[in-house]
């Protein structure tokens, strides 16, 4: 390892922005807040590092899906406009990208030039990969010229997949969730639905397939949900008189 040593209060800004991020993680009910707060808490975890941006990959499209600064926001606009740049090659070489502006001026003059117009001197982007559905890079800016420094680009990476593994974890609750409430209102739906059938036989002495049926011609003719015909139907009939 080259460059400036970690120190202890380098370790302190990191595990609190990981404590931070996990709170955030466990609380926060909007993907929006949960990645705003990535971004302020990565600006805490890495020294230089004065504004950040996440850049968003879906279905090959670019997009920046949470930043610190309209500045930030700009320069990642003016890299998916240029179809090139550092977060773009983070994301899709999954390498960090570390530099000084003026080092960038070769390989991305464009970038280079705007970064210099708003003041940044510095670059620092890392890989973020979620699932397979959504990849992209979490991008740190600075004011100063120094470059970042190798242990700037480790501090990042830590960071950046601890953020990966909560969101996974995440996303994966909420599916299960999401899967769970499905399968409930699939028995709950299905119970509504043999209740009126068992009703609609003992009340006309038809077969199953005939109460069932009935309720499906109510269906089509109402143009209303099955188990909302049937819900209705076992209401009605569970009134006194």
């Amino acid at each position: 390892m080259t460059g400036r040593p970690v120190s202890t209060d380098h370790l302190d800004e990191l595990a609190t922005a990981m404590a931070a991020l996990t709170r955030s993680l466990e609380t926060d009910e909007f993907e929006p807040d949960i990645l705003d707060t990535i971004c302020a808490e990565a600006v805490r975890a890495v020294p230089g590092a004065d504004m950040a941006s996440i850049t968003a990959i879906q279905d090959g499209k670019a997009d920046t899906a949470a930043f610190t600064d309209e500045r930030a926001l700009e320069l990642d606009r003016g890299q998916y406009a240029a179809g090139e740049g550092p977060c773009l090659h983070a994301a899709a070489a999954g390498e960090t990208v570390r530099l000084s502006i003026h080092t960038a001026r070769e390989r991305w003059p464009g970038f280079a030039r705007a970064a210099r117009d708003v003041g940044v001197g510095s670059y620092l982007a890392a890989p973020l990969h979620i699932d397979d559905q959504l990849t992209g890079a979490l991008n740190l800016f600075g004011f100063a010229d120094h470059g970042f420094e190798d242990i700037d680009a480790r501090l990042l990476s830590v960071y950046t997949a601890i953020v990966a593994f909560g969101l996974r974890t995440r996303h994966r609750y909420r599916l299960a969730r999401t899967r769970a409430d499905q399968l409930d209102e699939a028995m709950r739906s299905r119970a509504v639905i043999e209740q009126a059938k068992g009703m609609l036989m003992l009340i006309h002495r038809i077969d199953a397939d005939q109460a069932m049926q009935r309720l499906v011609s109510e269906s089509q003719n109402t143009n209303v949900k099955l188990r909302e015909v049937a819900r209705a139907f076992v209401a009605r009939g569970s009134r006194p008189g």
